[in-house]
């Protein structure tokens, strides 16, 4: 018996593997960006909320692609919240100088509304 054979009717390679012929499959090579924190946590969500698209990413090598693309979306949007919630509550540098725990306690409830604005926007979806 051939150790590997081509079945023209689907385009396969088959491998013997003891008395069996077991196709030849393998997944499509995906460029492996870094995934920031938003991309991760979506990606937490997905692995236990949405097996499906979860499952349908990684088969078809797009996954890496999909969470980088969130966590651009995601860090450009919370990036642009912060920075204008400061504007608007006129949490400025000049604070920061004058009384640094206001300014900090100010700038870490923008940062959490903004978290919280980002979580519901791309990564619980």
């Amino acid at each position: 018996m051939e150790k590997q054979i081509y079945d023209e009717k689907n385009g396969l390679w088959y491998e013997l593997q003891g008395d069996y012929y077991i196709p030849c499959l393998t997944l499509p090579t995906q460029e492996d960006k870094p995934i920031g924190i938003w991309g991760q946590r979506h990606l937490r969500y997905i692995k236990q909320n949405k097996r499906g698209l979860y499952s349908s990413l990684l088969a078809s090598g797009k996954l890496n692609g999909y969470l980088v693309d969130i966590d651009k979306q995601a860090e450009e949007m919370f990036s642009q919240l912060v920075k204008q919630l400061a504007e608007k509550e006129n949490v400025t540098e000049k604070l920061k100088a004058e009384n640094q725990m206001e300014w900090v306690g100010r700038i870490n409830s923008i940062r959490n509304r903004a978290t919280e604005v980002v979580n519901s926007h791309f990564v619980f979806i």
